[in-house]
């Protein structure tokens, strides 16, 4: 694929380096969000977020709604400002980055938004949307752009035609493939996936899950995936992060978190998912209670009061997300795997 033009040594110089294979490519550290709730109280969306995402890796991001994970998605860009926490993207604190640094860094960083109908300008034809990366971000001229937006809409199915024609000429499926054009056009290093297929009828789901999977793997990217649908993420991720009431919960490799959770919230998840039920031998475990109000969240873990297992200690202490074992934390005073402790 032609790659995108850069614009001068200067320019280059500011840029990360490449990463490494096993580093992390982007590092979330104490990251905080809040925004004023309807009572007018301050509503804490992230809580002290720590995450690191490695080079070359997916990411399954899962949770309920309104649990946070499209704030962390947006915030790991700075499209949502945090109001403390620090993000270093390859060893670059972008977290007070702004300005022409901060564009030329989000070159980097792309999104493919859920919505495939109202994240496209229904005014502007395809090359000019798809192009736009490379022109704001890379400083490059139209002349450059046109052969990689080509290139690009060739890639994902649609033909170079396809950048004369406008948005409202093309299905649900196909105004997804050209956000994915779109988000790739800058050759970003990381993509955060915000709920990319869930809009989408299920017979096109597979076909641009298909492309996003083949697209991560042939040029080495690295995505954040967010979706509500496990089975999704358990096809297209390498690592599953939980995330409740703001904050992330557990952390595994797909095969552990599959096999057998180890929060019980993640198991309850796990559970509500009759083709994930291991062969049927996992017993459905029904939450009892709402999710707690954000502005009010209550005492010690904030799963506490919806938890089957909880006893005096979460009740009264937060618990830590610490390491139960090689690649495994959960933030559980009581997790439902043995610990390296036993």
């Amino acid at each position: 694929m032609t790659s995108p033009p850069t614009t001068s040594a200067a320019s280059a110089a500011e840029s990360p380096p490449p990463a490494r294979p096993g580093t992390p490519l982007i590092r979330a550290e104490k990251l905080r969000v809040e925004y004023r709730g309807r009572s007018g109280g301050r509503v804490r969306a992230l809580r002290d977020i720590d995450l690191e995402i490695v080079e070359g890796e997916t990411l399954g991001l899962v949770g309920e709604s309104g649990c946070g994970k499209s704030t962390l998605g947006r915030a790991l860009l700075r499209v949502i400002e945090p109001v403390s926490g620090t993000i270093d993207f390859l060893g670059l604190n972008i977290t007070g980055l702004s300005g022409p640094r901060l564009r030329r860094t989000r070159a980097d960083l792309q999104m493919v938004f859920q919505d495939p109908f109202g994240s496209l300008n229904p005014r502007r034809r395809i090359a000019d949307i798809v192009a736009e990366p490379l022109l704001r971000a890379r400083g490059a001229s139209r002349a450059e752009a046109g052969p990689v937006v080509r290139e690009l809409l060739e890639r994902v199915g649609l033909g170079a035609e396809a950048g004369w024609r406008k948005p409202h000429e093309f299905s649900g499926g196909q105004r997804q493939r050209i956000g994915i054009a779109r988000a790739l056009a800058s050759s970003p290093k990381f993509v955060v996936a915000d709920e990319a297929v869930s809009a989408l009828d299920v017979s096109i789901q597979a076909q641009v899950l298909n492309l996003l999977t083949d697209t991560v793997r042939e040029r080495g990217l690295t995505m954040l995936f967010i979706s509500h649908d496990l089975g999704v993420v358990r096809h297209i991720a390498d690592r599953v992060a939980v995330m409740y009431l703001g904050q992330i919960i557990e952390i595994a490799s797909r095969d552990d978190f599959f096999s057998g959770p180890a929060h019980p919230y993640s198991d309850a998840l796990l559970s509500s998912v009759p083709s994930l039920r291991a062969g049927g031998r996992r017993e459905r475990r029904v939450l009892e209670g709402e999710l707690p109000d954000p502005a009010n969240p209550p005492d010690g873990c904030l799963f506490q009061t919806r938890c089957p297992f909880a006893e005096d200690e979460c009740r009264t202490r937060m618990p830590e997300l610490r390491e139960v074992a090689p690649g495994r934390t959960v933030r559980c005073h009581l997790p439902l795997v043995p610990t390296e402790k036993g």
